[in-house]
């Protein structure tokens, strides 16, 4: 049986409504949502337990004797696939009204022609519209009851937290539903920590109406002790003051919370001149590592890269457990439509609940000429992921979109809204994917899409990857754009929305819309060939150059975004890189069929950047706009562009020296014999 929903929003000024019905029975009405394909669509309401087809005779004020079956009866019971007749498509239509026996369940018997669903069902007990359900396959049941909403009965629908989130001040945040007929004016929020001492607040002043949701966030802050997994119950309860609520099962909800620290800034590390570099293999063909276009890391510390494949035969991924350690597993998994769902997938990137989403660079996913194919979501559960759901499902995806041929790469903003570069239409594409779906079905009507477009983007190929980053904190969508040896920054904040994208919508939506008026800037514009994946922390940007597998360092914190760093791999074809949890560098180099992590002689973090400590002097602050001051007297300093060229020099009684005069960029200072770089901007 499908899992129900219940929808959200009503009047309050809607009223039960039995004057029409007898004692005993209930007024029930049902709106039919249909897609593009109206005629493709059959069902029958009937009591619990009944077969499609059956002579069921159900009472109603307009007849004491109809068979209630409505839509295309060529579909029928047995989803007979027909192009013609029956319902209108995207449209809504009013069945009823019926009296049906208070309390009594009945069942919505939903059949589809094309086999993939399609109608949404919005059932009204008296003027309540209490259940939602959409169909997703050719045959579903869907059940509800004549039950009328009691006075008070709040629900904890879900903590929105994710499973996954950094240490420090956590605001315990979640949605609730007033399942009542009474409006919601006030109510206790409370949680515990793993079973702990219960945080209680009021809150007042609220106006939840009936079958409405609220999102709440509890006043009071959690601050973990360290990290690690917590088991964080969130509840409600005296609503409207009174202690008694009609289905307090419902109140409260737990959910295991596994609080991060965060990935240590080490990029001084790999841009010090003083640092060697050893370059350890993770993983390579012997794991079965082919042609890998990206890797990103699962919050939980495993390393996913994914495999190119065919574009028949659809790509892959290997898990790898413990990576870089003594214990390290590798685990390759493919999904059984993954010529679908995953056909030659471009990047991979991790949201924060532990689900991952991949971009796929082909012009159809069904191969037939047509534009259809996009970004899809997937769960990283071993008994989801790349498992046979069964009959009327559709491999083990939990969402797909179809509006971006050629998704040259994909970047997580949160839970399960993501960013890709459509090199077909050539825009950034915001992809929404909101409910996901469930393993294998394939209700996307709620998805939201919004297209940014007008920058002038260009891909090298279908084959060279244009990767996206995120900086969560700025809001700067940074992406590689590789046709214009370029990388672009979005301010995902800005915009707003305006009419029709050019790209025909290929499928219902929420929402499918151009923006206008958004913030966007060239970061880097020389110094890079083949540019194709990108990571970023802090203010420091790294970049893979395809052509000869450099590996670029920039400081964003002015725009043009300034090179501080450059490491030779000497190995043409890496794509993908991701800064791992421990801040080391990982990346895969597609040609060699290979995935490494770039150890570095020493550790340098970005703390230990803001001042040089030469022979026992501390120089700062390193970036220098002016001053570079001197904690005690070298006896000699000299100062060198990147090309070794002599700037300056110096001896005896210095404090300070006035770098204003020179140009932005990386310098070398060698004080008393020992070099280093600094910053200027």
């Amino acid at each position: 049986m499908k899992k129900l929903y219940f929808t959200v929003g009503l009047s309050i000024l809607s009223l039960f409504a039995l004057a029409q019905c007898p004692i005993g029975q209930t007024e029930v009405t049902i709106d039919v949502s249909t897609d593009n394909y109206g005629y493709e669509v059959y069902w029958e309401l009937a009591p619990t337990g009944s077969n499609c087809g059956s002579s069921v005779i159900l009472s109603s004020y307009y007849s004491s004797a109809i068979l209630f079956s409505y839509g295309n009866s060529a579909v029928g019971c047995n989803a007979n696939n027909v192009n013609s007749g029956g319902y209108a498509n995207n449209t809504v239509i009013y069945e009823g009204p019926w009296c049906l026996t208070d309390g009594a369940t009945y069942e919505i018997l939903s059949r589809d022609g094309y086999g993939d669903g399609g109608a949404a069902f919005v059932t009204n007990i008296g003027s309540w519209p209490m259940y939602n359900f959409s169909a997703s396959s050719a045959s579903e049941t869907f059940s509800f009851s004549v039950v009328p909403p009691a006075a008070i009965d709040g629900a904890m629908l879900k903590i929105k937290n994710p499973s996954y989130i950094l240490a420090g001040n956590i605001s315990l945040e979640a949605e609730i539903k007033n399942f009542g007929s009474s409006t919601i004016n006030s109510m206790d929020v409370n949680y515990t920590i793993n079973g702990g001492a219960s945080v209680t607040q009021n809150l007042s002043g609220l106006n939840i109406y009936a079958l409405t949701s609220y999102d709440l966030i509890h006043p009071t802050v959690w601050i973990p002790a360290t990290s690690g997994a917590y088991s964080v119950e969130l509840w409600i309860s005296n609503i409207n003051g009174q202690g008694i609520d009609a289905v307090p099962s419902n109140d409260n909800l737990i959910k295991t919370i596994n609080v991060k620290d965060p990935i240590p800034n080490i990029i001084p590390s790999y841009t010090s001149v003083n640092n060697t570099f050893t370059y350890d293999v993770i993983v390579n063909s012997s794991n079965q590592i082919d042609k890998p276009r990206d890797l990103d890391f699962h919050p939980n510390g495993d390393l996913w890269v994914i495999n190119k494949g065919t574009e028949n035969s659809g790509g892959s991924t290997v898990k790898v457990g413990s990576p870089g350690t003594a214990g390290q597993t590798s685990l390759k998994k493919q999904d059984g439509n993954a010529w679908h769902f995953m056909s030659l997938p471009s990047a991979i990137a991790f949201n924060n609940n532990g689900d991952f989403a991949t971009s796929t660079s082909v012009l159809s996913a069904n191969h037939n000429g047509s534009t259809f194919t996009g970004p899809s979501l997937w769960s990283s559960d071993p008994l989801i992921y790349a498992v046979d759901h069964g009959p009327g499902t559709n491999g083990s995806h939990l969402d797909m979109l179809h509006e971006s041929p050629y998704s040259m790469g994909i970047a997580s903003e949160k839970d399960n809204v993501f960013w890709v570069y459509d090199d077909y239409s050539n825009d950034i594409v915001m992809y929404d994917f909101a409910e996901d779906h469930g393993p294998g079905n394939d209700d996307h009507d709620d998805g939201r899409i919004r297209r940014f477009p007008g920058m002038g983007l260009s891909a090298i190929n279908q084959d060279i990857v244009n990767h996206l980053v995120l900086d969560a904190d700025k809001k700067w969508l940074y992406f590689v754009d590789g046709g214009n040896q370029r990388i672009l920054r979005l301010d995902i904040t800005t915009g707003a929305t305006n009419g029709t994208p050019s790209f025909s919508q290929q499928e219902t939506l929420a929402e499918y819309k151009k923006m206008i008026g958004f913030v966007w800037e060239e970061v880097i514009t020389t110094g890079l060939v083949q540019p194709a994946g990108i990571d970023i922390i802090e203010d420091k940007l790294v970049v893979t150059d395809h052509s000869n597998g450099d590996i670029v360092f920039y400081d964003v914190n002015n725009i043009p975004a300034l090179e501080i760093g450059r490491i030779q791999t000497n190995e043409p074809g890496i794509m993908g890189t991701v800064i791992g949890p421990n801040g080391k560098l990982w990346y895969a180099n597609a040609t060699l069929n290979k995935v490494v992590k770039i150890e570095p002689s020493s550790i340098i973090s970005a703390i230990d950047e803001n001042q040089l400590v030469l022979s026992g002097n501390r120089i700062y602050p390193n970036p220098v706009s002016n001053t570079l001051h001197f904690t005690s007297t070298p006896n000699s300093v000299s100062i060198f562009d990147l090309n070794g060229k002599l700037i300056l020099s110096a001896n005896n009684n210095i404090n300070t020296i006035d770098v204003s005069v020179f140009n932005e960029g990386v310098y070398f200072i060698d004080v008393d014999g020992v070099k280093s770089k600094f910053i200027k901007y």
